[in-house]
């Protein structure tokens, strides 16, 4: 089994998994809609990513502000997780994801990548960094 990751934006959804045991994220793709509220294709390719994967559960990344508020990104995520526990009756854990896109804005600047290209990767390195914080987590809690 692995779990799937998530970066969930307005416009793309950044996806990632996890090795058979648990100990690295990788990214896999983005999935790209025009318009924020069409939804049906995006939950379509999760579902085929989650059958080809035999994923038993997703980390979704929970969008709070710097000062630990909940803002309106907060209500569309939780929105998002719901159809998703309908849609694939898997369980979807919510996980800060505070700082992964500055994370990964890092991460692309030490790889070179040039400023005009970061936008390619932002979101799917962001997932990345969202499963590997929940990865971490359950090796350090003794869970996974």
């Amino acid at each position: 089994m692995r779990i799937l990751g998530l970066d969930y934006g307005t416009k793309t959804v950044g996806v990632a998994i996890s090795d058979p045991l648990f100990l690295t994220a990788q990214g896999i793709e983005i999935i790209r809609r025009e318009h924020e509220n069409k939804l049906r294709k995006t939950y379509a390719r999760i579902e085929e990513i989650i059958k080809d994967n035999e994923v038993d559960r997703i980390v979704l990344g929970y969008p709070k502000n710097m000062n630990n508020t909940e803002g309106d990104r907060c209500e569309k995520t939780k929105e998002f997780m719901e159809a998703l526990k309908r849609r694939t009756g898997l369980e979807v854990i919510l996980w800060d994801e505070r700082l992964t896109t500055v994370a990964a804005d890092k991460i692309m600047m030490e790889s070179k990548i040039r400023r005009e290209d970061r936008k390619e990767y932002v979101d799917e390195i962001a997932a990345m960094l969202i499963l590997q914080g929940y990865l971490d987590y359950l090796k350090n809690t003794g869970e996974a």
